[in-house]
């Protein structure tokens, strides 16, 4: 087994014991009898835990924004409908039987006070997540889109988090009728609540 290969198969255990599991109580005798290499091997790939952490999240930063993105740009009809499209992908992941949340922000609650490594990987995911929404949105004529963007990413997040603890995919659909009425006013120009045309009235 070459070091590529190795790392591959650390890298695809670590995925699963660090998500399934949390990464604090996974060690790396564990991590070497499930991805099947020597505790050598484990270190030549990964000198240190906290290397192999930030590994596993970055892959994942990877693959989880090209599914979500590839998701997106096949099953939505139009600008329009991309940023809606998201919220109906957050649907499909959450019902997956092996769902555990935000694997950015569970790694976050565990270390991030400690590690300044899983803390800028964590904050290097939230921002290209905004940066996919941001240009969703930007592509929709509506009034301030960045604002909807930031919007819709804590939309994300709420509905992550929320059925991670009930165990309800149902969440995503809640979040995609409130991104509904957030775009919904922000396409009039007004703020949700308002009728078209009297946003800022008040304080004419």
């Amino acid at each position: 087994m070459d070091l590529d290969e190795a790392r591959t198969r650390i890298l695809d255990a670590a995925e699963k014991l660090f998500y399934d599991r949390g990464i604090q109580s996974v060690g790396m005798d564990e991590l070497r009898t499930t991805a099947g290499v020597s505790l050598k091997r484990l270190y030549q790939c990964f000198p240190a835990k906290h290397d192999l952490v930030e590994a596993y999240l970055r892959r994942r930063d990877t693959r989880w924004r090209a599914a979500l993105a590839e998701y997106v740009a096949e099953r939505a009809d139009g600008p329009e409908t991309r940023p809606l499209a998201v919220f109906d992908w957050l649907h499909t992941w959450f019902s997956e039987p092996d769902f555990r949340g935000c694997a950015f922000i569970n790694s976050f609650g565990e270390l991030g006070a400690t590690s300044d490594g899983v803390g800028r990987v964590a904050r290097e995911h939230k921002r290209a997540l905004l940066s996919y929404l941001t240009g969703l949105v930007r592509a929709v004529p509506i009034a301030e889109p960045g604002e909807l963007a930031v919007q819709l990413a804590l939309l994300i997040d709420g509905a992550i988090s929320s059925a991670a603890i009930s165990g309800d995919p149902a969440a995503a659909r809640h979040a995609r009728t409130a991104a509904e009425r957030l775009m919904a006013a922000a396409r009039a120009g007004t703020e949700p609540g308002t009728e078209p045309g009297t946003a800022g009235a008040s304080r004419k």
